[in-house]
């Protein structure tokens, strides 16, 4: 019998096949006693596994690329933590098993990050996914992850862990479907790197029988449960449908009646650049330059390495905009020479451009690298601060600039509500904003972005987060200045016609969702994106607003 379900969509396109489940579960090894004298055999044992694993993390990492390298990394990062070890060998010197010892010290460590904040506590998946992977290769049976199938199939799963999202083979896997996961999660960001259709946060996913029919649809987060000939003729006609708009759209983003809105890429390093000009990025609006500092938690990388991966970025850009995020460290990005190691809620501490004016030297050298890099290229460098409160920090930030002779505008990013209050303020001193969605709405909704339970509050059609965009775009419109989205909210087709109605002025994604973006833009007019956005701010909730915006737009 043909029953729809409703997730959130976070990846474009339709998957019609049978479900696979990931194979998830938990290895508890039994608690074993052991003698002293096989200690240092255990002990042996354990580290091999952490190296073992954290190696294959990195490989996978360096396989996949992009922003999948930098989530596996992270994990990778968490199988070396030497306190963690240092516990391990603790357990196994009063008597417990390799496995038992990794098993328990995991779970001490995933009380302590659930208790952390909103962001450490999202990292709780990642946490337990390496877990699994070391008591697995302890233990001597298979690594849980991906079902072997000869045939393509939607993958379902609680959870995807990022070191089997990164290297799914898009041959096989038509699409997947999560119960856990927003938005914004791991599992998320991956999907749309991958270019398969996806819906997260889908309650029951796991109740999914194995080899029943499904149809998901990536654009609308519904999931279509043994969907009949009439179903599926329709979903059919709509892929068409999206194929043509997609296949008539190129040039620059601009609506059908010439309103230009440049559209821009979310690039982590040089090796997203390709994805993005094949794309047909107008540039880049998120430089994420904490992967650069990640491959190396204890120091900053030196300001001849920041020169090269920079320039290279720039050099692939001639006349286009690139738009830098100076270092964003803290939270759930923690690095041993910056961030403190005790804080009872990282999220809302010392983190972003907070970090770098208490490391002056830190920010100082990133400065003076991207000064360098620009030299002799034809592109149009601007740099912007993260976590920006006030006009105090923006302030700051611009003064940081002009010391180390930063030939480019300067901007900051609007992620704290109280920066979109006071953009008039703060554009005094800035000559750009660009709205972080992803924060913005976890910071507006107290509603952690990895947590499933709390989606619907990350859900970038809310009201209240458009209410702070318009605030923030009507701030920059009053000074004569730029206000782009770089959050994942400029990715959403639909949405994208209500941001501009909004006002922004540029809007920057993931690279698969750009052809999307400019299909949609090019059919409606900016008075049309304009009665959209009122539409969906005079909505009561998210599913009202977007229904609200799709009226206007679809004419009905």
């Amino acid at each position: 019998m043909e029953t729809t379900l409703q997730g959130v969509g976070v990846s474009h396109g339709v998957a019609v096949g049978e479900v696979r489940h990931m194979s998830t579960a938990v290895l508890e090894p039994p608690a074993k006693q052991i003698g002293s004298q096989e200690a240092p055999r255990e002990q042996s044992r354990a580290r091999q596994a952490l190296e073992a694993v954290a190696a294959d993390l990195n490989a996978r990492g360096q396989l996949a690329g992009g922003d999948a390298q930098a989530v596996l990394e992270a994990q990778a990062l968490m199988a070396q933590d030497p306190e963690l070890a240092a516990d391990i060998e603790r357990r196994i010197a009063v008597g417990s098993t390799a496995e038992r010892a990794v098993f328990d010290a995991f779970a001490s460590y995933r009380a302590l990050l659930s208790g952390a904040g909103e962001y450490l506590a999202g990292r709780v998946a990642d946490l337990d996914d390496v877990r699994n992977r070391i008591v697995a290769r302890l233990l001597g049976v298979p690594m849980p992850g991906v079902p072997d199938s000869d045939e393509p199939y939607v993958l379902v799963a609680r959870d995807l862990a990022p070191a089997d999202t990164a290297l799914l083979d898009p041959t096989l896997v038509l699409g997947f479907v999560t119960q856990e996961g927003g938005p914004t999660s791991h599992s998320a960001i991956l999907a749309r790197a991958l270019g398969v259709p996806a819906v997260v946060a889908l309650p029951g996913a796991v109740d999914l029988a194995e080899g029943t029919v499904v149809a998901v649809d990536g654009s609308t987060g519904e999931v279509f449960v043994e969907p009949g000939a009439a179903k599926r003729a329709e979903l059919e006609r709509a892929v068409a449908q999206r194929k043509a708009a997609l296949a008539a759209s190129s040039g620059p983003g601009a609506t059908s009646d010439g309103h230009r809105v440049p559209l821009l890429a979310n690039i982590g390093g040089p090796a997203d650049v390709a994805a993005a000009v094949a794309a047909g990025a107008e540039g880049v609006g998120l430089f994420r330059t904490e992967f650069l500092f990640l491959d190396d938690s204890v120091r900053a990388p030196s300001q001849e390495k920041q020169v090269e991966t920079y320039r290279e970025v720039l050099a692939a850009f001639p006349e286009g905009r690139v738009v830098v995020r100076v270092l964003d460290a803290g939270a759930d990005k923690p690095l041993e020479f910056l961030t403190p190691g005790d804080e009872p809620n990282p999220a809302l501490g010392v983190r972003g451009l907070r970090t770098l004016l208490e490391h002056p030297e830190v920010l100082r050298t990133q400065l003076r690298a991207l000064a360098q890099a620009a030299e002799g290229l034809p592109v149009h460098l601007e740099v912007m601060a993260p976590m920006v409160a006030d006009r105090q920090d923006a302030r700051a930030f611009a003064e940081a600039c002009r010391e180390a002779g930063l030939g480019a505008k300067f901007g900051v990013m609007v992620e704290i509500p109280s920066a979109a209050l006071r953009a008039r303020a703060i554009l005094r001193e800035v000559e750009f904003v660009s709205l972080g969605t992803n924060d913005l709405a976890q910071y507006a909704f107290a509603a952690d972005r990895q947590v499933g339970a709390v989606s619907r509050y990350q859900d970038p059609w809310q009201p209240a987060l458009l209410d702070l965009v318009a605030f923030a775009a009507e701030a920059a419109k009053a000074a004569g200045k730029g206000c782009g989205v770089c959050g994942e909210a400029a990715s959403d087709p639909l949405l994208a016609c209500v941001l501009t109605g909004l006002g922004v002025t540029s809007l920057s994604m993931g690279a698969a969702s750009i052809p999307y973006v400019r299909a949609a833009l090019g059919r409606h007019t900016l008075a049309q994106c304009e009665r959209a956005a009122a539409a969906a701010r005079a909505a009561d909730g998210a599913a009202e607003a977007r229904r609200a915006a799709r009226g206007v737009l679809s004419g009905e």
